[in-house]
């Protein structure tokens, strides 16, 4: 099994590719698309669903996964990342990969063990799970939380335990 995690944002989006070989996770990919400020939306947009499009066709994922809608206070920022979500939800239909959707919360009580855990401990965690020789940056750290979370969920739920939920 093979997921596509995105930690959704518009000028630095969270990207990772993991799989799961006998029971164990391990990391293919993991890194950040970065937007420049100078960049207009739209076309940080088209960014982030070419280069997910083209992380789906190196890796071949059976799945995407993505953080749930985080309350933000702000609607602008709200808007924000409803698109940068929406541009990776896009790139990953479009190539035919279910998408799945995860609570913050969840994702940090998954990897960390507490649903509160700060960007550090989930980096910290990630680098232990995955035996990773570098702590991932925190875009990238979150991507691969929520694979990991994924990855399980999967795997509990060919055990009969529901968990996700598919967009």
């Amino acid at each position: 099994m093979r997921v596509l995690a995105v930690d959704a944002s518009l000028r630095n989006c969270g990207v990772a590719i993991l799989d799961l070989n006998n029971g164990k996770p391990r990391a293919l990919y993991f890194g950040t698309i970065h937007n420049a400020s100078s960049l207009r939306s739209s076309s940080c947009l088209v960014a982030i669903r070419d280069q997910v499009a083209q992380l789906i066709r190196e890796h071949q994922p059976d799945s995407c996964a993505l953080e749930s809608v985080i309350y933000v206070q702000s609607y602008k920022t709200a808007i924000l990342l409803g698109a940068a979500r929406g541009a990776a939800i896009l790139a990953a239909a479009e190539n035919g990969l279910p998408v799945f959707e995860y609570p913050p919360r969840r994702i940090k009580q998954a990897t960390v063990g507490r649903g509160a855990a700060g960007k550090n401990q989930v980096a910290f965690m990630v680098r232990a799970l995955l035996g990773l020789t570098e702590t991932p940056g925190s875009d990238a750290a979150d991507a691969l939380a929520i694979g990991l979370t994924h990855l399980r969920a999967q795997e509990m739920a060919r055990r009969g335990i529901p968990g996700e939920t598919q967009i």
